[in-house]
């Protein structure tokens, strides 16, 4: 596994709704940056932040996925399934077939 990649993917939905898998750092550092400057507010601020300093390895990378996470979730992009299972492939397997939130 490279330094840079999420331990699981970050799954948020683009465009009319289609899911798409952040895989790591450089990923979502390109995608905060694209976010339109006039919906950027605080949480885009410190997820931007977070995976910056995590690219230059002052944070872990974890850290900064969970900025990312916190980010997509405040601006409703985080996909139904990672909200409910926390964003990783481990909590969807122990959340099983439950689907209440």
């Amino acid at each position: 596994m490279k330094h840079d990649c999420f331990r699981h993917p970050v799954t948020i939905l683009v465009g009319l709704g289609f899911p798409a898998e952040i895989r790591g750092l450089r990923e979502a550092y390109a995608w905060l940056n694209e976010w339109p400057p006039s919906k950027r507010n605080a949480t885009h601020a410190i997820a931007l932040n977070a995976c910056r300093a995590a690219l230059a390895g002052e944070i872990d990378v974890e850290t900064a996925r969970g900025t990312f996470v916190a980010f997509a979730r405040r601006a409703s992009l985080l996909a139904p399934e990672a909200i409910i299972a926390g964003g990783g492939a481990d909590a969807r397997a122990q959340a099983g077939n439950s689907r209440s939130v």
